[in-house]
């Protein structure tokens, strides 16, 4: 398959889905990407770019309708994630993950409250995972929710019954300073194993005790964030699910995460991979061999990845929940993304110079791709444990 992104990409479509592609490009056609005004921020850009989508009901289309999303298939929003990546254009904002992680562990009660506000861009989320001695070994974390025992609520939070009192610290939390809710992992309970003691809550970030911090990146960006979590009250009724639930419901939140479909990224990818394959023809007498093997290598590593999506997006339309499999999309989409950006790098050594060279933007963050969502190392891990079902080195 060429990646002419000029026609979308095949999953073997539901027949309808043909249609809703028509409908979305004819809305596109009515309402364009807006304009970054200047000194703007990405994420308020990218806000309001999320609310514009969601005013044309194209956020949450594989959310159930009594929580604010059409019911429709995942298959459904990749295609409005595909074709809005087939243009260049920022991608449905990236909320499916957490979005499903509540439809599987929280409370009816808590997904009417929850979902549709997330959903319509009246609540901006971010995610708690990380911690300056637990990214990779996110099971490490020691920040703590302990409980109280007085029974009285939390007065700020939503709803009556016990508390939680939150001790420590997070990092790479993104965009933390724009956000209005943080999806947060705590343990509560120091005695029982590391995994079985993990929970999940729902933390607001104007709540007491509350500091965020935001970090400066190599490339500019302030994307990411330390989060200081100083006695911090928490009601019971803004915890998700039950006690010691908050190990599944990371583990689904990242499944979601590492898939490259949801988020439009094979469109993008696409976009490049067609560039350089007309430049390579354009210019077989002027690239070096081996140049034009990378150029190849991009190609296959662009086609292995849509390959494996068409896969994932059948099993997830056969309503299989996203799982350690997804350990193996995230490793092909980083080599994929990091062979794509550091080879166009060298086909276009201008767009080192050139101001905002999307090309270089895109190599830098290209470069987190092995840390984010779980390292690279961690996903080999999975495979070969959950997976391969492969002997532990350590018995």
């Amino acid at each position: 398959m060429t990646p002419a992104m000029d026609t979308p990409l095949d999953f073997g479509d539901p027949a309808d889905l043909e249609k809703l592609r028509r409908d979305f490009r004819a809305w596109l056609a009515e309402h364009p990407l807006p304009e970054r005004l200047p000194d703007e921020p990405v994420p308020v850009f990218l806000h309001r770019w999320h609310r514009l989508l969601h005013s044309g009901g194209w956020v949450g289309l594989d959310v159930p309708e009594e929580y604010g999303g059409r019911g429709l298939t995942p298959l459904h929003q990749v295609a409005v994630s595909d074709e809005l990546g087939a243009r260049g254009a920022p991608g449905v904002p990236r909320i499916g993950y957490l979005a499903h992680a509540l439809l599987e562990f929280a409370s009816p009660d808590q997904r009417r409250r929850l979902l549709p506000r997330m959903l319509a861009g009246d609540d901006v989320w971010c995610q708690g995972f990380s911690e300056p001695g637990a990214g990779s070994d996110l099971a490490g974390m020691t920040t703590y929710a302990e409980r109280g025992d007085d029974g009285s609520g939390s007065g700020s939070g939503s709803g009556s019954g016990g508390h939680y009192t939150v001790r420590g610290q997070k990092l790479w939390t993104s965009y933390a300073q724009y956000s209005t809710y943080c999806l947060l992992l705590a343990r509560t309970d120091r005695t029982a194993p590391r995994h079985a003691s993990i929970s999940a809550f729902v933390l607001p970030l104007d709540r007491p005790g509350v500091t965020v911090r935001p970090l400066r990146a190599a490339g500019g960006d302030d994307e990411f964030c330390e989060l200081f979590l100083d006695d911090v009250r928490l009601a019971e009724s803004e915890r998700i699910g039950a006690e010691g639930d908050g190990w599944a419901l990371a583990m689904t939140t990242v499944s979601y995460e590492r898939n490259a479909l949801d988020t439009g990224h094979l469109s993008k990818y696409g976009l490049l991979v067609e560039r350089l394959r007309r430049t390579a023809s354009e210019r077989r007498g002027e690239l070096p061999d081996g140049l034009l093997s990378e150029i190849g290598r991009c190609f296959v590593d662009y086609e292995v990845l849509v390959a494996h999506a068409r896969r994932r997006t059948a099993e997830r339309l056969a309503g299989q929940v996203a799982g350690p499999a997804s350990s193996v999309d995230k490793l092909l989409m980083t080599r994929a993304e990091q062979r794509l950006y550091e080879t166009a790098l060298k086909v276009f050594p201008e767009e080192l110079h050139g101001p905002g060279g999307d090309v270089f933007s895109e190599y830098l963050y290209s470069r987190a791709a092995s840390v984010y969502g779980g390292t690279s190392q961690i996903q080999r891990n999975i495979i070969a444990g959950r997976l391969l079902r492969l002997p532990n080195g350590a018995d």
